[in-house]
């Protein structure tokens, strides 16, 4: 499957469909069960053509076990939720429990970032409430298949397969035309969205709520900053995502035509002659 939209911004990747699949692709990329990893080298590696497979032992971490619909996985972080917690804003040091799980995961091989953060905080939320309220406000929930595809939406057959979402790696000015697209044939202006969640939670979990509105929303994400240092070697430090769920994707691929994307000023700012 190609996209009209993908050749009209001049994408220099390919646009990565996300898909709920009953059996694992052949040949597909996947995280050693139980390893860490992000979910989003493999979102990278898609775009360069190359399909990765997740399930509920391969997701890499409890974020991206969210972030994925495998339920909620912060449940089985160091301290549960309340660690989570305190992981996310200003750490587990004061709590004895906390300091003893540090130092047992530090023995046993934890990564050293891992543990000063789970000891001092990411510092993303400014208390450890605030993050039980963000926790119980997430689109949590539990897909319905074992596993979950992200590939190369060159190599969907939609005879066969409807993907959940289309997520594009985008430059700013590739961003500005796709805000544009998604409000052009709709009235208002919010249209699209910026989720503060963790990058593979918007491509993920919040795009499979918005797939299930009558109006769904196109979202901009990777503003996640840890996702964006763990990409710096994918060569994406100066992307950000831009996900549509595929219903609206549909839509905004037959609205190319006739639109500023074949006008003036859309040449001029990608220096097309």
């Amino acid at each position: 499957m190609e996209s009209t939209i993908g050749k009209a911004i001049r994408l220099e990747t390919e646009p990565v469909a996300v898909l709920f699949a009953d059996e694992k692709p052949e040949g597909a990329g996947q995280f050693a069960t139980g390893s860490w990893g992000c979910v989003m080298f493999l979102l990278a590696a898609a775009s360069r053509g190359k399909t990765g497979v997740f399930d509920r032992e391969t997701y890499g971490c409890v974020g991206g076990g969210v972030g994925l619909g495998f339920g909620n996985a912060y449940e089985s972080f160091p301290g549960g939720i309340p660690g989570f917690c305190r992981f996310l804003s200003t750490g587990n040091s004061s709590d004895p429990a906390g300091s003893a799980m540090a130092e047992a995961m530090k023995n046993a091989g934890a990564r050293s970032e891992f543990v000063e953060h789970f000891l001092h905080g990411e510092r993303y939320k400014k208390s450890p409430e605030l993050v039980e309220k963000f926790v119980a406000a997430a689109p949590i929930t539990e897909v319905p298949a074992p596993y979950v595809v992200m590939k190369p939406l060159s190599l969907v057959d939609p005879e066969r397969e409807s993907p959940v979402s289309v997520t594009f790696l985008v430059t700013p000015d590739q961003l500005s035309a796709l805000v544009i697209l998604a409000n052009y044939d709709r009235p208002g202006f919010e249209n699209v969205a910026v989720p503060y969640l963790a990058a593979c939670q918007v491509v993920g979990i919040m795009s499979y709520r918005e797939a299930q509105s009558s109006a769904p929303r196109c979202l901009i994400g990777l503003t996640d900053i840890s996702a964006r240092n763990y990409l710096k070697s994918q060569g994406a430090s100066d992307k950000l995502t831009f996900t549509i769920p595929f219903a609206r994707f549909r839509e905004m691929e037959a609205n190319v035509a006739g639109s500023f994307l074949e006008g003036e000023t859309w040449s001029s700012v990608i220096g097309r002659d």
